[in-house]
């Protein structure tokens, strides 16, 4: 029997999610909700760009939506903050709906976000079902892949794990969040405000030192601009040389002034290679480089699909990467 699945968040990845599933075997789309009044009212296939009609209206009521289409799980895609979706959580929760979510805070929310990730836990605990936030980084790339790749390791004494990305090929959202376009002074401004930064590295570094079961007494986590050297451009926006290319960001979990993982993250339009890379310093040394790099947008709307199944079975509460049956493609 197809599993049924409501979609909370119409945005660029709610949407790539809901063509995923539209083209997969087993699964239906029941509902689909949306705070942009533009969107309520048409149909998703319309409004995902899928090229033909799902006969699903989109709506703007979670708990409305939900009691007329009795989905088997939710896919959440509304924001990166875990604070200001614990409202839609608890409305999903309450009808005793599972939930697989893109929101980076939740991916590890066990120390920076301990009062929402508590509220969301005790929902779903007291409706007996399980919440996951996952994604291709948060949720794969920068922790879940280098910790399974230590479980062939004797020793670990370090994690350094690299995300080098052209953010030509990606959309257009994405490359507003990275500064592209901007002046320095334009980019720090952003990054002190909190609209230009990757969300996740402090999660993924906490996600990992707990796997490793290292203790932390610092993690940082900075950001500079890349800065263009000569014009570059993307389908969406020129970047004038000496304006903002995109960005530079590191994470860095340490103990007693000892570096134990690194995670290094290069985003901008016009980066000559692309590619997502692991070296564990250990027994045995692991090195790993993907070529071209895991795809953000196509490797965040896949490892949410094919978490779906996964989900249904898991243990009631919060579950993280760490502790989730390993996800693999779901082909019906």
């Amino acid at each position: 029997m197809a599993i049924k699945v409501l979609h909370v968040g119409l945005g660029p990845i709610g949407a790539a999610v809901v063509r995923q599933l539209a083209g997969r075997k087993g699964f239906t789309i029941v509902g689909a909700v949306d705070v942009d009044p533009a969107k309520v009212g048409l149909d998703a296939g319309s409004v995902c760009g899928l090229g033909r009609q799902l006969r699903v209206k989109v709506t703007d009521d979670i708990a409305r939506t939900i009691k007329a289409t009795r989905p088997d799980v939710a896919v959440l895609c509304t924001s990166s903050s875990l604070e200001k979706v614990v409202p839609e959580f608890e409305a999903v929760l309450k009808l005793k709906v599972p939930i697989v979510s893109t929101t980076e805070e939740l991916a590890y929310p066990v120390k920076r976000h301990a009062a929402a990730a508590r509220r969301i836990d005790s929902a779903a605990k007291r409706s007996r079902v399980a919440v996951l936030g996952t994604g291709v980084n948060p949720g794969f790339t920068m922790d879940a892949l280098p910790i399974a790749l230590t479980g062939v390791c004797q020793e670990v004494t370090a994690i350094h794990v690299d995300r080098v990305q052209d953010a030509r090929v990606r959309r257009l959202p994405f490359q507003q969040k990275i500064g592209a376009g901007l002046t320095r002074d334009e980019f720090m401004a952003r990054v002190r405000g909190g609209s230009v930064r990757h969300v996740g590295l402090t999660e993924s570094i906490t996600m990992i030192a707990d796997a490793m079961g290292w203790k932390l007494d610092s993690i940082t986590d900075t950001i500079e601009p890349k800065m263009a050297s000569a014009a570059v451009s993307s389908e969406f926006l020129t970047v004038e040389a000496g304006r903002v290319a995109g960005l530079i960001q590191d994470g860095i979990g340490s103990f007693k002034g000892q570096t134990r993982i690194t995670l290094h993250m290069e985003a901008y339009l016009g980066a000559p290679e692309s590619y997502d890379a692991v070296r564990i310093s250990g027994t045995p040394a692991i090195s790993m480089k993907i070529a071209g790099g895991v795809h953000g947008d196509i490797a965040t709307a896949s490892i949410v699909v094919n978490s779906i199944p996964k989900i249904l079975s898991a243990p009631p509460g919060i579950r993280t990467m760490r502790d989730m049956v390993l996800p693999s493609y779901f082909g019906g």
